[in-house]
């Protein structure tokens, strides 16, 4: 086990009794030596106890030479470790200390600090790899403004860092590197003060893809897309993307881009998605590189968002970032709600919701119910890498969604504004954030803050009376939340809960006004649409409702809660086929094939010959009249096809899980829903064929969606005739979503042409990485009972690599999170075959091995035999001798 097993605690916070304002750096780049000369100025923080000695941090840190206000140091003076510098007497004034460091780039694996990728050198620094390239306050709350030069022979041609290029040119060859290879240099300053996370270095033999983009200001600001040789056809779409989402944050958030050049760098070896480095962002080449015959509609869509994601955070993360790691969420959070808006802005803003829910569902709210539970801003933590988490990202963004609710558009507006002007050039806090919402707005949002203080997703049960008599209905909700790790009672909180009413003719229900049953005053006219939950219990009397109507709660998925209403299967039949809010429309319909998805899998438990439910005759019609409803969208209409997942049957089941029983209650579902559907999916399947060229647009990837999402449904019914159909669908693909979306209905079908297919669809895309990956994905999220081998298998194959994330994710993290069948094995044999995976890749990538683990999180909701495989491996893990922090971290809680 590893030997720090340090806490960091919010409470303990102090600023660092020196601040550094100006960092100098110069990089002399080579694969195993590469020197760096970085020269701090510091001086004392106006207020601290400067008395005691300066401590730095660091992390494997090769240290040449210190020298302090130009004069070498004695090492009497000072102390330092790989991990640590520490200057006894430091000036009382300000003063200059210079390092000189060394790492090997070539060496090292963990792809954080300076690291190559495909021969090119590059950063990543978030959230402490800064320490890996020299000794510093490594935190977000220190700001300084930075030069960087870089010096490397010409065949890296290109040499780039945070800012603007203020310098560059021919050097002479540094002694001791062959005096006939050619040297240049390249000089960047970047005027805007930034903490380390921030900071970016890259340098390489690139091929470059231009453009630019004039503010509404009027600058022309250069826009640099570096890509490797061959891979410049593939850019397109990002700098698209790009150019759309700055002209977007203007026109929404009024916020222009500051320095003269933003650039873009896509490489193949990255532990996460990207990184919004100051004017250079690090991509990870999946969510850069696309072109219609490589890159499915979900790639596009992805692109689209991420780039967005990083842009947004040149105000929302880095002109204001956070003051410590605690304040993750007021990043990270916020730009997520930001790319989301600019998403369904551009897309289908109800396709956009129902699939931002389903991920939160998917993601989040299993974190939420786990031993990994933590609040949206956390209290403590031991490893800060595994806490950039759905709860910071995906709940942090529903935050801002709700703040925005209870404020309005206009007032959410004021209050950015207020925050941005504010605190522009500083690193904040939570509180920060919401009081420019409240002197804006005039508010009081000490009840909403506690969503970022409690773990835990809050229960609202609703129960609704008409009374016909005197025409009114009655509606109390209650709330609740879940104990969760170290918070065992709850506060009551905020909760915004949109409405509407719907007759049970179809008709949108009118009432004259809303009063609270307790104190009799009145809420809200014949216009209102927001209940507010602040007490435990709330009873609203809706009056002059002259129908019997359904209350639609909860609209476009107001808060993030588990909702429980007294409608029964009739009543949410009706909200499917006449709610006019979407959300809600998709979501009745994905209760009521929940409803018999766990009355099928509670039946498959209880005996060995299980009696298949019969499906809701009421259900199919509205289904099938959905399906031929012209006005509603085709993605609406695809979304409303996809039956609930095993793991979202999984969650509602929430305790004694057999996930044998919930894949064959799916698996029976979806052949009944093909059989009954019969010839209206394939009537509709071929009226939609489209033998135009590809377009990545909202409503052709929305007509593709649903084509796709028939042809997987008509294939649930058995072969026959679909296998011809789907093999001719394959074949005759013009793009690569259609394509693979053929081979994956094949495969996860079962098709006996599945296997040939899987071979054609190898030999067609060996040579693209990107491709293959799918190709993995595809093979390990199969749940056929040999899957577990072929992964094995493919793990020896040349296209994996353990040293690439891209491969570990797409092979071993398919298996662990898209195929909960197979990974959960009554045998045990899932469980330690990833755990096998994630003792082998700790040593040489704890963050990817971390990762891995989170997959055991929700191990002690399954059946008894299974959490104890689970348990057995946990424990492996847990007592391996030497083990990163990282994994441990994720171990030790998950087996409290």
């Amino acid at each position: 086990m590893p030997q720090d097993h340090s806490v960091v605690r919010l409470e303990d916070y102090q600023p660092t009794p020196y601040q550094i304002d100006r960092v100098s750096m110069a990089f002399r780049l080579d694969p195993m030596q590469t020197e760096i000369t970085t020269t701090l100025r510091m001086a004392p923080r106006q207020g601290s106890n400067n008395s005691q000695a300066l401590k730095l941090q660091g992390d494997e840190i090769n240290l040449i030479g210190a020298r302090l206000n130009g004069s070498a140091l004695d090492a009497s003076h000072y102390e330092a470790t790989p991990d640590s510098f520490v200057l006894h007497k430091p000036p009382q004034e300000t003063f200059i200390l210079e390092f000189v460091t060394r790492v090997a780039p070539d060496n090292n694996t963990q792809l954080m600090g300076l690291y190559r990728s495909s021969g090119t050198y590059c950063t990543q620094c978030e959230a402490e790899g800064f320490r890996r390239i020299t000794y510093f306050y490594d935190r977000p709350d220190v700001l300084s403004v930075y030069e960087v030069r870089i010096e490397a022979p010409k065949d890296v041609p290109y040499l780039l860092a945070n800012g603007n290029l203020i310098d560059s040119g021919d050097m002479d060859t540094p002694e001791g590197f062959d005096t006939a290879q050619a040297w240049h240099y390249a000089v960047w300053q970047d005027p805007f003060p930034k903490p380390s996370y921030l900071f970016a270095m890259v340098a390489g033999d690139l091929a470059r893809v231009e453009d630019h983009f004039i503010t509404r200001s009027g600058r022309n600001v250069a826009l640099h897309i570096y890509v490797e040789h061959g891979k410049e056809d593939r850019v397109a779409y990002a700098m698209d993307s790009l150019k759309r989402s700055m002209k977007w944050d203007e026109d929404v958030f009024d916020r222009e881009y500051d320095l003269d050049i933003f650039m873009i760098l896509a490489v193949s070896d990255f532990n996460m998605g990207a990184m919004e480095n100051k004017g250079l962002n690090i991509f990870n080449d999946k969510y850069v590189l696309a072109k219609p015959d490589t890159a499915t509609d979900t790639d596009y869509a992805l692109i689209e968002a991420v780039i967005a994601h990083e842009y947004f955070h040149n105000w929302t993360g880095n002109r204001i970032t956070c003051r410590d790691w605690f304040q993750l969420c007021l990043k990270e959070g916020l730009t997520v709600f930001r790319d989301q808006e600019f998403s369904s802005d551009m897309r289908s803003r109800p396709v956009k919701r129902i699939s931002d829910v389903r991920q939160l569902r998917a993601r989040q709210f299993p974190e939420d119910s786990g031993p990994l539970a933590h609040p949206v801003r956390p209290e403590a933590y031991s490893e800060i890498n595994n806490f950039y988490t759905a709860t910071v990202y995906e709940k942090g963004a529903e935050l801002c969604r709700m703040l925005k609710t209870l404020i309005g558009d206009d007032g959410f507006k004021d209050g950015l504004d207020l925050y941005f002007k504010r605190f522009d050039g500083q690193a904040v806090t939570i509180e920060d954030f919401l009081a420019s919402f409240e002197e804006a707005c005039s508010v009081n949002l000490t009840q909403f803050s506690q969503w970022y203080r409690q773990a835990g997703t809050p229960n609202l049960v609703a129960t609704y009376t008409y009374d016909a008599a005197r025409g009114q209905m009655s509606l109390t909700i209650e709330q609740s939340c879940p104990p969760t790790p170290g918070q065992p009672t709850k506060k009551l909180m905020q909760i915004p809960v949109r409405f509407g009413l719907v007759a049970r003719d179809g008709s949108s229900a009118t009432f004259s006004g809303i009063r609270d049953a307790k104190s009799g005053s009145l809420i809200g006219g014949s216009d209102c649409t927001l209940l507010t939950l602040t007490n435990r219990e709330h009873t609203y009397i809706f009056e002059g409702v002259s129908t019997d109507a359904l209350p639609s709660l909860a609209r476009g998925f107001s808060a993030p809660i588990h909702l429980r209403t007294n409608l029964t299967l009739e009543d949410q039949l009706i909200l499917v086929r006449h709610d006019t809010d979407p959300f809600n429309r998709w979501e009745a319909t994905q209760f009521v094939l929940m409803d018999h998805l766990i009355r099928q899998t509670r039946a498959n438990q209880s005996s060995s010959i299980a009696v298949d439910q019969p499906v809701n005759a009421a259900l199919i019609e509205a289904l099938k009249t959905c399906l031929l409803d012209d006005s509603l969208e085709h993605a609406f209409r695809a979304q409303l096809l996809q039956v609930p997942s095993e793991a979202d049957i999984a969650r509602e089941i929430g305790k004694n899980v057999n996930p044998d029983a919930i894949h064959a209650a799916r698996e029976s579902l979806r052949q009944e829903l093909a059989k009954a559907l019969g010839t209206t999916l394939v009537e509709l399947y071929q009226s939609l064929q489209d033998g135009g060229a590809f377009q990545p647009d909202s409503a052709s990837a929305g007509r593709r969606a649903l084509r796709n999402g028939l042809l997987d449904l008509i294939l649930a019914a058995g072969e026959g005739t679909a296998k011809g159909i789907a093999t001719a669908h394959y074949n005759e693909a013009s793009n690569m979503t259609d394509r693979f979306a053929a081979l994956a209905a094949m495969t996860l079908n079962r098709s006996t042409a599945a296997d040939a297919l899987l071979t054609d669809f190898h030999d067609r895309y060996a040579d693209d990485a990107l491709v293959i990956d799918k190709w993995l994905s595809l093979q390990a999220s199969s749940p056929q009972e040999g899957t577990i081998g072929k992964v094995k298998t493919l793990m020896d194959h040349p296209s994996f690599s353990m040293s690439n994330p891209n491969r570990v994710r797409a092979l071993i993290g398919a298996f662990a999170m898209n195929n909960p069948i197979q990974f959960n094995r009554k045998d045990g044999e899932g469980f330690k075959l990833v755990a096998d995976i994630i003792l082998t890749l700790d040593r040489s990538n704890p963050q990817t091995a971390a990762r891995l683990a989170n997959n055991f999180r929700s191990w002690k909701v399954l059946e008894a035999s299974r959490q104890t495989s689970a348990e057995r491996e946990l424990r492996r893990i847990a007592n391996t001798e030497v083990l990163s922090k990282d994994v441990a971290d994720i171990v030790n809680r998950c087996l409290q």
